[in-house]
């Protein structure tokens, strides 16, 4: 029996398929716990756990649930790496284009370089023993919004999993999680469509087989503001305060854990192909899509990644 549900959650459309016994109450409790970890993780809404590290940036540190004690760890690791694009400090930056948002713009040279001062990821303090993070700068903001989905999808699969789940699959916004394969198609496999970036949402580039997979996309062609006759997009390079330059139009990693999608599609975007593939080809179980703005798609792999296409 395939248990669905759709909500609107962290601003965005998240669909649940359960096929288990007992998928009705499973399916609740997902929904459940989707809406507890929006509340812990949003930078956009002012009673959020996370928000509250936000207010207390300068003053103390704040205890956090283990979950965001852990992904705010994560995300510090990989932003420290000066060969990626990761950096979970970028939240004034964020705030201040606000690229997706009614109120987007863009900001003066002077005003970005001013936040940009607020954005170092060695000022974020953590207490492993306390779980407490501190900002040590007035004005620092975290933003987890190029991991969280990823992160919540893991948490969900592992609560999936623990409970006896064969199949199921979770779509967080174009975030897609499956677990096992899918019994009513005839390859067993999950059915997942690759968006064409140069098309209507919806117009896919090819379908790909997934079993037991994540496949997270990063790409231009849905947050993205018009000004003064140029075109940004809302993937910000994290040296100089600006949409980076737009080499590729989408990337797609294909991986067994979410979180591992989310990582590397942000620390690769802006990259040209061949870092892209040069990377890629260190990290085991990992597989890259790449769509240029040519429109040409290429895709490489790591050791023991597996065929989707």
């Amino acid at each position: 029996m395939m248990a669905t549900r759709r909500v609107h959650l962290m601003g965005t459309v998240i669909d649940v398929q359960i096929d288990d016994p007992k998928g009705e109450a499973l399916a609740d409790e997902v929904v459940a716990r989707l809406k507890l970890y929006e509340h812990r993780f949003s930078a956009n809404d002012e009673t959020a756990e996370l928000m509250q590290v936000n207010h207390q940036a300068g003053v103390a540190p704040v205890a956090v649930a283990p979950e965001l004690f852990d992904l705010i760890a994560l995300g510090k690791k990989y932003s420290l790496r000066p060969d990626g694009n990761l950096n979970i400090a970028l939240g004034p930056l964020v705030k201040l284009w606000h690229i997706g948002f009614a109120d987007a713009h863009k900001p003066s040279d002077e005003q970005i370089q001013a936040r940009l001062a607020l954005t170092d990821p060695h000022q974020i303090e953590l207490d492993a023993q306390r779980q407490t993070v501190y900002l040590t700068q007035p004005g620092m903001e975290l933003d987890l919004g190029a991991l969280a989905k990823g992160y919540i999808a893991d948490l969900l699969t592992d609560f999936l999993r623990a409970a006896g789940v064969k199949s199921a699959l979770l779509n967080l916004g174009g975030n897609v999680v499956v677990i096992g394969g899918k019994r009513t198609n005839a390859d067993g496999n999950w059915h997942v469509g690759l968006q064409d970036p140069a098309q209507p949402l919806g117009t896919y580039r090819r379908v790909l087989n997934l079993r037991d997979q994540s496949i997270v996309t990063s790409g231009i062609y849905q947050r993205n503001l018009k000004a003064h006759n140029h075109f940004y997009h809302h993937i910000f390079d994290k040296h100089t305060g600006y949409p980076t330059p737009a080499q590729i139009t989408s990337l797609s990693i294909i991986s067994p854990r979410s979180v591992d999608g989310e990582i590397w599609t942000t620390m690769l975007f802006g990259q040209d192909r061949a870092t892209i593939e040069q990377t890629v080809a260190q990290l085991p179980q990992v597989r890259a899509i790449v769509i240029d703005q040519a429109g040409r798609l290429t895709q490489c792999a790591g050791p023991g990644a597996v065929a989707v296409m």
